[in-house]
């Protein structure tokens, strides 16, 4: 029997380090082999890609077209070589991140071309997607004070307000189009009211 493909999607500070070994241990506990993984990253390739978007480099400023293509170019390795061998193996497999955030980051923040980046993904991952997303929603002002709390900032976290707004919007129109696919939270409630509702929505995934 193939495992499931769960994804955890939002802006940053939103909670999903904190979610995703809350839902491994549940699951677990169930019976289920779990598997837990980040994107960009996941393999030593897609970790060597991950290293190049995530570090600033004055020297060098990534452009956005190059962005979109190891931002795919990481996810397809990661998908081919793991995540789908996984899952015909029974694994479920718990994800940081998929395909959702470069609609919201390269789309909506980047402002690039919806059908530039179906095109790229058509190549990428062809008609693969998730089982169920959980879309983790937080004001981004409150998430960019939970971020800086951790530390130095990534190359993706010392942007602006306004294009976190923007990936924002573009994470909550796609959920609203997509009700079946996406789970929207309140990610201002506590940890353990998060987690309620992420087990609710995983206790009606695996009783289907």
């Amino acid at each position: 029997m193939s495992g499931f493909f769960i994804t955890l999607e939002g802006g940053e500070g939103a909670g999903k380090s904190t979610q995703i070994p809350r839902i491994k241990d549940f699951l677990e506990h169930t019976g289920r082999k779990v598997l837990c993984l980040r994107e960009p990253g996941g393999t030593p390739v897609a970790e060597k890609i991950r290293d190049i978007l995530k570090t600033p480099d004055a020297m060098d400023r990534l452009c956005d077209k190059t962005e979109l293509l190891l931002m795919y170019a990481a996810r397809a390795q990661l998908v081919e070589t793991l995540i789908k061998p996984k899952l015909a193996e029974g694994f479920d497999i718990i994800c940081d991140r998929h395909d959702l955030s470069t609609l919201a980051y390269q789309g909506g923040g980047r402002g690039m071309s919806n059908a530039d980046i179906a095109a790229v993904r058509g190549v990428a991952l062809g008609t693969f997607r998730p089982d169920l997303t959980f879309l983790l929603d937080l004001d981004p002002l409150e998430g960019m004070k939970r971020a800086r709390s951790r530390g130095s900032l990534d190359r993706f976290e010392r942007s602006e307000a306004s294009f976190f707004e923007r990936v924002r919007a573009t994470y909550l129109a796609y959920a609203a189009k997509h009700p079946q696919e996406v789970k929207v939270i309140d990610a201002a409630q506590t940890e353990d009211l998060v987690f309620s509702e992420i087990r609710k929505a995983l206790e009606m995934l695996y009783a289907v």
